[in-house]
């Protein structure tokens, strides 16, 4: 009999807890729907309405017409755009929630308020901002998506709007080559001074030829560079000393050019030319060979 009665008083436990379970998922769904029907109130009402007061006939009209004054005195009272609860506000904020935008945007240079535009809270806007400010860059899109404020489904919908300006190095200045990866102050400053040397890059492998500045380095750039057409280099005009201080060229060499440009007609005035005549090595002809050179009328 005892064991029938606990078992009796289990079943009896068993089914009031399940009716209490029961009764407690119902009450949270009803204040779930309570809850919801209240902020929907809120959304679609104004907690504090206008409120109109009419005392003619001939201002009514006015009202009606939308001609009439916000007050006149001993007339009408009129209360337009009343203020509002600031729960109400952010209630009514919430429900409608931020509208995503998409546009094309540099990820280096864009505003907290354009990163909230494109679907990032303020706090992930801040976020990058301060990772920008103690010195981050963003060189490709894939940085951007190691962030780890930018979830994998926000960048795949970003990445085609991610805008991140190739440097152009035959304009950019020291400040912006140290942008790149694997540049410091000093291929900073030698990037700058053999452009100046070279009087324009024609061509972004150039860059190899200063000291030190391997394939691996320019490997680990050269998605990020853009080379844009240097002024033509005026081979043919310069004087002999202009001419020694180019790269590729000599001190014989340049002596040699200025000698060939004396004793030739302008028609031989050409690298086929020079190198029929032996004047440069076949390291330095090859290596002008690739570059912008003006014609002999300097008008290239």
């Amino acid at each position: 009999m005892e064991e029938g009665k606990r078992q009796k008083t289990l079943k009896h436990s068993f089914t009031t807890g399940a009716v209490a379970l029961i009764f407690l998922i119902i009450g949270y769904q009803v204040a779930l729907f309570l809850h919801k029907a209240a902020v929907s109130r809120v959304v679609a009402d104004r907690d504090r309405p206008d409120t109109v007061f009419v005392v003619d006939r001939t201002l009514a009209e006015e009202v009606l017409r939308g001609t009439a004054p916000d007050s006149v005195s001993g007339r009408v009272v009129v209360r337009r755009s009343s203020s509002h609860a600031p729960e109400a506000v952010r209630l009514r904020e919430k429900a409608a929630g931020r509208r995503v935008e998409t546009f094309r945007f540099n990820p280096n240079t864009v505003s907290a308020g354009d990163l909230v535009r494109l679907g990032f809270s303020e706090k992930q806007a801040q976020s990058i901002l301060n990772y920008r400010a103690h010195g981050g860059r963003f060189h490709r899109p894939s940085d951007f998506a190691k962030s780890y404020v930018v979830a994998d489904s926000v960048f795949e919908r970003l990445e085609p709007y991610i805008d991140i300006p190739r440097i152009d190095i035959n304009r950019a200045d020291s400040t912006a080559f140290e942008t790149l990866p694997g540049i410091g102050p000093y291929f900073a400053s030698k990037m700058v001074s053999y452009r100046s040397a070279l009087g324009g890059y024609s061509y972004p492998e150039q860059l190899m030829d200063i000291y030190h500045f391997d394939q691996e380095r320019f490997d680990g750039l050269k998605d990020l560079i853009s080379c844009s057409r240097p002024a033509p280099y005026p081979i043919w005009t310069l004087p002999e000393a202009d001419l020694a201080r180019h790269p590729y060229l000599s001190r014989a060499e340049a002596h040699s050019i200025v000698l060939y440009r004396t004793h030739q007609p302008v028609t031989e005035w050409n690298l086929e030319g020079i190198r029929r005549a032996g004047i440069l090595s076949e390291d330095h002809l090859r290596r002008l060979s690739r570059c912008i050179l003006a014609g002999p009328d300097s008008t290239d």
